[in-house]
């Protein structure tokens, strides 16, 4: 079964915003959101989620700073001890900085490839773009049609309200 997908193209930022705004007060469901840059409060707007990507980077933050204390610790003291410059074998102050370094390291290189693996975004794979210019600038916004009581001249006219500058409706549209 193809899904329909209402496609409205505006030229300004607060007319995007105000549709995300209209579009999710009136119950649509909006599949994405294309802007050439950063919108601030475009996702609050269209009521998207909060990423998850800080969780994830803490907890790998944490891993990364966990294991090499313990790596360290384990190689200086239990392993391989030798005494260097006269400090304890289980010096945790000279861990410190190196510790620091090997959590940012895991945390920044961990959240990369999770997010380019959460997001499928492999090498090789080919941009869609729903419409041209939205990489220069235009907004582009994605609404499903959800059901038969899907009103297509609503939406039309309460694009229109914000000033869309093309709209159309297109048929198996990937979100």
């Amino acid at each position: 079964m193809s899904r329909r997908v209402f496609l409205s193209v505006f030229k300004d930022e607060d007319d995007i915003l105000g549709m995300a705004e209209a579009a999710r007060t009136k119950g649509l469901k909006i599949i994405d959101i294309y802007a050439p840059y950063a919108v601030h409060g475009l996702d609050e707007a269209a009521g998207f989620r909060a990423s998850r990507l800080p969780i994830v980077c803490f907890v790998l933050a944490l891993i990364g700073a966990t294991f090499k204390v313990w790596f360290e610790f384990w190689t200086t003291a239990s392993n391989w001890a030798i005494n260097v410059g006269g400090k304890p074998w289980n010096s945790l102050p000279a861990f410190v900085p190196v510790t620091f370094e090997v959590m940012v390291l895991v945390a920044g290189v961990g959240t990369v490839l999770i997010f380019l693996g959460s997001d499928r975004l492999l090498p090789g794979r080919k941009a869609k773009i729903p419409f041209p210019g939205v990489t220069d600038d235009r907004f582009v916004l994605l609404i499903e049609e959800t059901d038969a009581m899907f009103n297509p001249g609503k939406v039309r006219t309460l694009c229109e309200r914000y000033h869309a500058v093309h709209i159309e409706e297109r048929e198996g549209e990937e979100g």
